[in-house]
């Protein structure tokens, strides 16, 4: 490994490296706010409920949710999206941002969880596209606040969205008003009965999560109860600590191909804890995200590895353990060979190129791809921002396994899709994949070419 390469990919450790360009740091960029911690009153406090209306202007919405699964749409699942501005006083200020719910369209369908998160700021509902098929087929409801990055929403479209007004120093208490409205006899969705809420995060939506940790140590509903009850952290490798109610921490390859948290599991209250690595997994979806970027920006075969399908499977698991208390299984970590000579890896990896240990699936298990990380970008070297320079260094990109080797391996395609689906059969047991994704997994399995 390259010393070019090692001193890259150990910026991955935390969302917020990954996506550093100066642009998006400036006045005025999206990730300008992480310069600037959130405001938190250093003694428990009731969330304020926020107004809350309609948001009824004129001209296009903005889309956030564009990287879902073809043919697994809002309509395929009759659920709708509705948008709000919720108004209110958040560290000492004012403010008015964007709230969007998606949810079953008939409320019987309503499972009555929540799943929230603060919107990426780069403009992304990342938990409900990262997340979709699972959380429309399961009935859950899906929740977006607008925090770091709402400005280029009212920049989009005045017409509709020109009241946001909202500051870096206001986001943790926006996003527990937010979460104390869902909540409150005000709820927009009273009529679905939300009645357990976690809030998601990833990458740099994971560090506006993890920031709120000391928020939701202070901040309660009236009854002194809990706002959030449970969080999820995903492509973040960094060590967070055990809060008082589940959380399920979710690193991709991008970070624990360097090492990532080193943060242990646990069961017992206040360190409710669990650790889940996907072999193969990428920082970013590549497959669903062609709005965004698309192969003609990267050097190197885009990785279709379904990330939906394996963050799925970890949000499944932390909202029964929020909703029912079933403790979820554990799961060993990545391992670590520390040592590039032998592979150009920090990992120990196996004969395709692919890791051993951690959670397993049946792309590496049967792999007709080693999965790499990271993509190169070849566009525009002018391009600044958060756009495709950004997105193709924090996606993954494939390498097919030598037909020649498949076959001596499988000897055909038959006997290939065949082992490929009891395997996954034996993971869906062992509750390490959702037999919702069944047959989109199968259809990969059956487009290996031979």
């Amino acid at each position: 490994m390259s010393k070019q390469r090692t001193s890259f990919l150990k910026t991955a450790l935390t969302a917020l490296t990954l996506i550093v360009s100066s642009q998006a740091f400036s006045q005025g960029g999206p990730l300008a706010g992480f310069m600037i911690e959130p405001i938190v009153p250093e003694q428990s406090t009731i969330a304020s409920i926020p107004s809350i209306r309609p948001i009824i202007g004129s001209g296009n919405a903005w889309d956030s949710s564009p990287a879902q699964w073809p043919g697994y749409g809002i309509e395929e699942f009759d659920y709708e999206v509705n948008e709000y501005y919720i108004s209110g006083m958040a560290a000492g200020e004012p403010y008015t941002t964007r709230l969007v719910i998606r949810r079953p369209a008939n409320d019987n369908d309503s499972s009555g969880l929540v799943v929230a998160e603060a919107m990426h700021p780069i403009g992304g509902a990342h938990a409900f596209e990262y997340n979709s098929v699972y959380i429309m087929d399961s009935g859950h409801i899906a929740l977006e606040v607008s925090t770091l990055g709402a400005a280029q929403i009212n920049e989009y479209n005045p017409r509709r969205y020109g009241d946001i007004q909202i500051s870096p120093a206001q986001t943790s208490e926006v996003l527990a008003q937010a979460g104390a409205l869902i909540k409150s006899a005000q709820s927009p969705i009273a009529e679905l009965n939300p009645r357990k809420m976690i809030l998601w995060g990833t990458s740099a939506s994971s560090m506006i999560m993890t920031r709120y940790l000391s928020a939701h140590a202070v901040f309660t509903l009236a009854d002194g109860s809990n706002i959030y009850d449970g969080f999820m952290p995903t492509s973040n490798g960094s060590d967070i600590e055990p809060v008082d109610v589940p959380m399920i921490q979710v690193p991709t390859q991008h970070e624990y191909e360097v090492g990532a948290t080193s943060i242990q599991d646990g069961d017992e209250p206040g360190n409710q804890f669990r650790v889940y690595e996907f072999a193969g997994l990428a920082h970013l979806d590549a497959r669903n995200n062609s709005a965004r970027f698309t192969q003609n920006d990267c050097q190197h075969p885009m990785s279709m590895f379904p990330q939906e399908a394996y963050f799925s499977v970890a949000l499944h698991h932390l909202l029964e353990w929020v909703d029912n208390g079933t403790v979820p299984p554990r799961a060993p970590r990545i391992l670590m060979d520390n040592y590039v000579e032998n592979d150009d890896s920090l990992m120990l990896l196996d004969s395709n190129g692919n890791p051993y240990g951690g959670i397993r699936n049946p792309y590496v298990d049967l792999a007709a791809y080693k999965y790499t990380m990271v993509n190169i970008y070849i566009g525009d070297a002018n391009v600044q921002g958060m756009g495709a320079n950004v997105l193709c260094r924090i996606s993954g990109w494939q390498t097919s396994v030598e037909q020649a080797d498949l076959r001596r391996e499988y000897r055909n395609t038959t006997n290939y899709v065949s082992q490929f689906e009891d395997r996954l059969s034996e993971l869906e047991a062992a509750g390490w994949s959702l037999p919702v994704y069944h047959d989109l997994i199968m259809q990969d399995a059956q487009n290996v070419d031979f």
